[in-house]
């Protein structure tokens, strides 16, 4: 059996030590700042409240490269906390913030020997920037693609507007890791706020899955690779009701050009679900080419054994090397 230090992470978030001061007359309500916490912690604040307090592994290219042997990785993929993705801001204020945010990701995956590699973001609430930035992101920093969240303000990613920017990726050959974020249907959560991140991402992405293969943005760009969050969140669950309701209903049919259970085994997914049972399912629904592993480490709320959570699932070797690292390889456009 090959040793468990091979695998690749595709889920993993970085958070800046500092902020920068805002370069413009009237800082945004929504810009971000640290604040001390207590030992080797820090409290992101985001409009004068604390969003979240987060550890110095957030930041710290060395502790979070010493994690790694135990989780069973050799490489780790890090992008924004999605919160930092910041749509909601005035599209330049945006930009200001990603371009630092992307560059302290190269900083760290310059740091790194090898052992990181970064997914930038880039300000989708104006496309024409978005596509700018991706340029310099995937062109000048050498990133294998970009983190985007599940709805822009709102707006599903398989809405029309944001096509462009998928041809450009596609033109770049960037990969497109898909990330909840301000999730839809909190009003109809009763709990405290944890439950965003627990059951609220998952339903989100699930939703977003359903949105790419709704539009068909697939059969318009099938060389797009695109990954899902949380095991593609409600999709495996969802997609038996759309392949039945496509083969039902001919509006669905006219507008869906391709089984929707065909365009899903196209799209990629983490291995975020906590279950090995789970997993066994997302294997046999999407495909034994479509899973990588996820964590969204470094937070609180992060898988810490992934590759020995892939192993006690029961595959064959053939299968766990392809969860491990193959689909990730080819997710990424890594030479294998």
């Amino acid at each position: 059996m090959k040793p468990y230090c091979c695998g690749i992470d595709t889920h993993a978030h970085v958070i800046p030590e500092h902020f920068p001061s805002y370069l413009g007359s009237k800082i945004p309500l929504d810009w971000p700042s640290m604040a001390t916490a207590h030992e080797c912690h820090k409290s992101v604040m985001i409009a004068g409240k604390n969003y979240r307090t987060v550890s110095d592994k957030c930041w710290d290219t060395a502790k979070r490269i010493a994690d790694m042997p135990h989780m069973g990785l050799a490489l780790q993929v890090v992008s924004p906390m999605p919160e930092l993705l910041s749509y909601w801001m005035d599209a330049k204020d945006a930009q200001q913030l990603l371009r630092y945010t992307n560059d302290q990701i190269a900083a760290m995956v310059a740091e790194s020997n090898g052992a990181l590699m970064g997914l930038g973001a880039v300000p989708l609430q104006d496309i024409d920037m978005a596509i700018r930035e991706l340029e310099y992101v995937v062109g000048t920093l050498g990133f294998a693609g970009v983190e985007v969240g599940s709805n822009i303000n709102g707006r599903p990613i398989g809405a029309p507007e944001f096509e462009p920017f998928f041809a450009a990726c596609v033109r770049l050959g960037a990969a497109v890791f898909v990330h909840a974020i301000r999730p839809a249907g909190m009003d109809r959560l009763i709990g405290p706020a944890p439950l965003q991140q627990v059951l609220g991402y998952p339903t989100d992405v699930g939703l977003a899955a359903a949105s790419v293969i709704t539009s068909n943005l697939l059969e318009k760009h099938p060389k797009l690779r695109i990954a899902f969050s949380h095991g593609g969140g409600t999709l495996a669950m969802l997609l038996p009701r759309l392949q039945q309701g496509w083969q039902t209903f001919p509006t669905l049919k006219d507008a869906i050009t391709a089984s929707p259970a065909a365009q899903a085994r196209k799209l990629y997914y983490d291995t975020l679900v906590f279950d090995e049972s789970v997993l066994k399912h997302l294997v046999a629904t999407f495909g034994e080419s479509q899973l990588m592993i996820g964590t969204d480490y470094p937070f609180n709320f992060h898988d810490r054994t992934p590759a020995e959570r892939i192993r006690a699932a029961g595959f064959s070797e053939s299968v766990q090397d392809h969860l491990l690292r193959g689909n990730a390889q080819t997710f990424l456009g890594l030479k294998l």
